[in-house]
């Protein structure tokens, strides 16, 4: 349909203009997010909206509006005053169980000559969030003010902090809007969401981490990909360069699940000490993609050389711990993370009836048992035990049975470890001949297969 006509300046047209069907000019989604932002359109209005959008969609040329717009309705970081001597880069992720991967992609990014000023998320649903993690690190803060962030990214390389309250507040608005009216399940609203945030980051490149799976909100390959395309395109429109990679999430990824848990086994990848190899793929494939996206690499192989390099040495590992304490953690933290990081005190083993080679495992169901023992929240006021979680997470293909557990529960007491176990037992398929084993980076979307 052509663009709406009559007196677009008005909440109630607009809103009806998308309600029918037509498409929305920049002026007019510019109003809307103004309106947003600064309180003027009311909660109803916004409501109203984002059902519209909801319903009735929107072209990429809307998409783009939008998320400028959405975009502009706070600070946007400019960096070049720094004088920084390599490309500001991000990542980001739509969620998943034992997704840890940006606590290491930062890292590496920064040892590799990128600057990496990381605005993320906390739990949503049956997925952890970064910032959520980070919170267990004593003294971590994860909202300093814009100087100390601009401060930390400079002089350690990344810093990976929460959406402050400069950084599109119509996002922070809309999204507060769109989680209690049932409209969070939008492409245009994800993609304007997601994107304006990156770009107020102030980025030269970003690289989607688009998951698909049991454990995903998109459920099907299909349902990925439709969302990486919009972000592509819309990413690439704004002017970020802008690549996805569809990775599995039917599974694990890692051996853990839980704040503390997945800082510790950060660290352990960061230092060397272990590696698992779904985690290891997905993180060096989002990295490599970055090191050429921001021209610090001339290709893949030439990023694989690098990133190899700095987790070889050390220098990775460093820029974390740098991170952490320019943040507010401990000095030491790489050092002694076990003295830092918090335990539960009941450990259970998910001990299977029966032994068998795991054949399916239904992973948000994994991902709600880690929210029950304390470790996600059920409503947002609700405050989190960041000791509780699982470790040990097999995967598919492996065998299991009396001595190799599912999974190692962590719980705050013995009720909800009990329940935790019953639950992890319940969440997997056993049977006697593995599954065929499919590629954990499934598919790369860039600006040219659109």
């Amino acid at each position: 349909m052509a663009s709406s006509g009559g007196v677009r300046f008005l909440p109630q047209e607009i809103i009806r203009s998308k309600r029918d069907g037509f498409v929305l000019d920049d002026e007019a989604i510019a109003f809307m997010v103004d309106g947003i932002a600064d309180g003027s359109v009311t909660e109803g209005q916004a409501a109203a909206f984002a059902m519209a959008v909801f319903f009735k969609g929107m072209n990429p040329a809307e998409r783009v509006a939008l998320t400028q717009s959405m975009t502009h309705s706070g600070a946007v970081l400019d960096w070049r005053p720094l004088g920084l001597d390599g490309p500001v880069l991000d990542k980001h992720s739509t969620g998943g169980i034992g997704d840890k991967v940006s606590l290491m992609l930062a890292p590496i990014l920064a040892a590799c000559g990128g600057y990496v000023p990381m605005i993320s998320g906390r739990g949503l649903g049956h997925t952890g969030g970064t910032l959520d993690k980070l919170d267990s690190i004593p003294g971590y803060n994860t909202a300093p003010d814009l100087d100390s962030f601009r401060r930390v990214v400079r002089d350690a390389g990344c810093a990976i902090i929460g959406q402050t309250a400069d950084l599109a507040p119509a996002d922070r608005r809309l999204y507060g809007i769109r989680d209690v009216t049932a409209t969070v399940e939008s492409i245009p609203l994800i993609t304007a969401s997601i994107l304006s945030k990156k770009l107020a980051a102030g980025l030269d490149a970003l690289c989607m981490d688009v998951k698909f799976g049991s454990g995903a909100f998109a459920a099907t390959r299909e349902d990925a990909i439709e969302l990486a395309r919009s972000i592509v395109s819309v990413g690439n429109g704004a002017g970020m360069k802008t690549t996805a990679l569809l990775t599995d999430m039917n599974q694990v990824l890692g051996h853990t699940a839980g704040n503390g848990l997945e800082v510790a086994e950060a660290v352990a990848y960061l230092s060397g000490e272990s590696r698992e190899a779904r985690l290891d793929i997905v993180t060096r494939a989002l990295c490599a993609e970055l090191l050429v996206l921001g021209g610090v690499a001339t290709d893949n192989a030439a990023a694989a050389v690098q990133i190899e390099q700095v987790l070889a040495s050390g220098r990775a590992a460093e820029v974390f711990g740098r991170m952490v304490k320019m943040l507010g953690g401990p000095g030491d933290f790489m050092e002694r993370p076990d003295h830092y990081l918090p335990t539960a005190p009941v450990i259970r083993p998910a001990v299977p009836p029966q032994a068998g080679v795991v054949t399916g495992m239904e992973v948000r169901q994994l991902g709600l048992a880690v929210v029950a023992l304390g470790g996600g929240r059920l409503r947002a006021d609700q405050s989190i035990d960041y000791g509780v979680g699982l470790s040990g997470a097999v995967g598919l293909g492996e065998m299991v049975g009396p001595d190799r557990p599912i999974a190692i529960v962590h719980g705050r007491d013995e009720v909800a470890a009990e329940a935790a176990v019953a639950a992890v037992l319940a969440a997997v398929t056993l049977g006697d001949d593995a599954p065929a084993a499919g590629p954990v980076v499934a598919q790369r979307l860039t600006e040219a297969d659109l």
